[in-house]
């Protein structure tokens, strides 16, 4: 049993936004899984799959993100799965936008909805793909910064990044979280930062 929680905010204004990058990347597994996230419970929008000899619950919780840990609570006790069992996606401001990268668990930063998630768990050791939509331009608040929609040329950059986040979360449902973290933490030399 696996648990693939993307973070975001519900809602069609939120959709298209920095934020919602987690979101991006469960949608985009459930199309190519050719899922529809339609399902509701444990205050979140299900699919369910058989991938290989495990089922794969796509989630994408409606709470909003600084509330993320009540969703990812009510599915870990709804499966009846342990932290170990979930993957959580999620943006990052740290990293350039169309990096990705996979870690084994560790400290939420100061992302508030991975934040609620570790509070609402009581544990950081699981998966999480973080995937980077920055860095914000000088002067500018993060928090509007994230919140709006990304530029034209913006998400073109992120499509690799989608891709790549995507087979990141194959790669760890399938067993092989190690080989995930070297084939994405690997500095990217042909990338181009945002100036």
């Amino acid at each position: 049993m696996w648990l693939v929680v993307g973070l975001g905010n519900p809602g069609a204004e939120y959709g298209p936004t920095r934020h919602n990058a987690g979101f991006l990347v469960v949608q985009s597994l459930a199309r190519q899984w050719g899922l529809a996230l339609k399902s509701r419970a444990c205050r979140s929008r299900l699919a369910e799959i058989r991938r290989g000899r495990s089922t794969v619950i796509l989630a994408l919780p409606q709470t909003y993100m600084n509330l993320s840990g009540q969703a990812v609570r009510a599915l870990l006790a709804g499966y009846r799965a342990k932290p170990e069992n979930l993957v959580v996606v999620y943006d990052d401001l740290d990293l350039d936008l169309g990096q990705i990268r996979v870690r084994p668990g560790g400290s939420p930063g100061s992302h508030r909805g991975m934040k609620s998630v570790v509070e609402a768990i009581g544990s950081q050791d699981f998966p999480r793909v973080r995937v980077g939509i920055g860095p914000k331009p000088e002067g500018r608040d993060a928090a509007e910064y994230v919140l709006e929609a990304f530029l034209p040329e913006e998400r073109e950059k992120l499509k690799p990044a989608l891709e790549q986040a995507c087979r990141a979360v194959e790669m760890i449902i399938a067993g092989d979280l190690p080989g995930a973290m070297n084939l994405f933490n690997r500095k990217k030399k042909e990338f181009v930062g945002g100036d």
